[in-house]
């Protein structure tokens, strides 16, 4: 296995006395730690990991949402040769956003979404039996790194940024961020959550590519969605609409002194620009409402000719 760099507390110095992982990490959180470091960290394990998403997790993903799905500036999104990794920053309404964003970039598909990384609160994925086993069954373990919640856990989450940072500087790696921190649960889907600096912090250290998305239609119950699928409704009222917008200009506050309040301005910035694109998905789901937009338009990614059983890259 490929060591983790020096300083990085681990899995296996979580809990050792007078290390700089010092937090009580359980047993089961320990394991989960360990299983997420193997997927992702250890080259092995993350090429078994996109096999698996590529081969398993999009058949079925596929199966159940894609008839759903409409994508608007896919093919911009596809001819974009990033030099670094790439952040897609988007709004949060459901726990399987992402899941819908991954589709879109493997039905294009988009050459440069090679290894795959979603960072998400360590609270079910990380402290339960049952969260391990859907951050393995369905995402191979791709939901990672995780975010502690606890105040002592601090050393873990300054591991976890380090370690974004290092994932969006490698070209081929792309990170899925929601400015937001936490799902939306209000009742209007276009007023969204205050931007945590966190993610512009990331930015302002790593320097990635950085593209916003705003996605709107996935609920939270799975089968439900599943089910809506395959119904009448699927391309009206119970469409996902997906848009991508174009990468983003923030190379004046690169140039600023890091403070907590720049990485503040850097996130606002991020989330004015996701906010723009709603609008743009507001008026598409008008135009869905009034038929404007037909079943063999090219943004419905069933559309797009690729395998059902396989999601082969993309051509560079």
């Amino acid at each position: 296995m490929s060591e983790p760099p020096a300083g990085r507390p681990t899995a296996g110095t979580a809990n050792r006395p007078g290390s700089e992982g010092d937090v009580p990490l359980s047993r089961i959180e320990r394991f989960a730690l360990r299983f997420a470091e193997l997927a992702n960290e250890d080259a092995r394990g993350k090429w078994l990991q996109t096999r698996f998403l590529r081969g398993v997790s999009y058949v079925w993903v596929r199966a159940g949402i894609a008839h759903r799905i409409l994508v608007d500036g896919l093919d911009d999104l596809m001819a974009l040769r990033p030099e670094t990794g790439v952040m897609f920053v988007s709004n949060h309404r459901s726990f399987f956003d992402q899941y819908a964003m991954l589709l879109a970039c493997y039905m294009g598909p988009v050459p440069w979404a090679k290894r795959l990384y979603f960072p998400v609160r360590s609270n079910f994925f990380y402290d339960q039996p049952l969260g391990i086993v859907v951050n393995a069954a369905v995402a191979g373990g791709a939901m990672y790194p995780p975010i502690y919640r606890q105040s002592e856990r601090r050393a873990l989450n300054d591991d976890a940024l380090d370690r974004m940072v290092e994932i969006v500087r490698q070209r081929g790696n792309v990170l899925g961020m929601h400015p937001e921190g936490t799902r939306g649960k209000g009742p209007d889907p276009y007023t969204f959550l205050p931007a945590q600096p966190g993610v512009g912090k990331l930015a302002l250290v790593a320097q990635p590519l950085v593209i916003p998305a705003f996605q709107l239609g996935l609920g939270n119950n799975i089968l439900d969605d599943i089910r809506a699928n395959y119904t009448k409704a699927a391309r009206r009222e119970r469409a996902i609409v997906t848009v991508f917008g174009a990468p983003l200009d923030y190379a004046d506050l690169c140039a600023e002194k890091p403070r907590p309040t720049l990485y503040k301005k850097c996130a606002d910035r991020f989330m004015v620009e996701v906010k723009k694109l709603a609008e743009r998905e507001r008026a598409l789901r008008a135009d869905l409402a009034a038929g404007a937009i037909s079943d063999d338009d090219p943004r419905w990614i069933t559309n797009r000719p690729v395998s059902r059983l396989y999601a082969r890259e993309g051509h560079e």
